[in-house]
């Protein structure tokens, strides 16, 4: 059975790229349109590892990593941020937010799928 992802951006675009370059791989993907909406999804549907953009309205990457972690099943699941926030200063608060990882956009698919599948075991 394919492991699902749930990526969270704001932009349609980077939806759609996250979303071909991972089914691609053989990932089933739920797309969220910001950290609001992933958080719903992720307590609606279990998903195996989290990709979120930081800056969208609504609830940001950061906040979204918080929630996250306080839900039981997800105290442990990988959480990655995907954005153009590339400060060692931004990095920093992701970590201690609780995420797995940082990707810096725009994004090289075969290395997303790379750092995916290293994530997943």
């Amino acid at each position: 059975m394919a492991k699902t992802i749930l990526a969270a951006d704001d932009s349609a675009a980077i939806r759609h790229m996250v979303s071909v370059t991972l089914q691609g791989a053989g990932y089933d993907v739920l797309l969220a349109v910001d950290g609001q909406d992933a958080l719903e999804k992720a307590r609606s549907s279990p998903v195996q590892l989290v990709l979120t953009d930081q800056n969208m309205p609504r609830m940001d990457g950061l906040t979204l990593v918080r929630s996250l972690r306080a839900l039981p099943g997800y105290a442990k699941a990988p959480i990655l941020i995907l954005t153009t926030e590339s400060s060692d200063e931004m990095k920093a608060k992701g970590r201690a937010a609780g995420a797995t990882g940082w990707l810096i956009k725009p994004f090289d698919p075969a290395r997303l799928v790379e750092i995916v599948q290293k994530v997943l075991g």
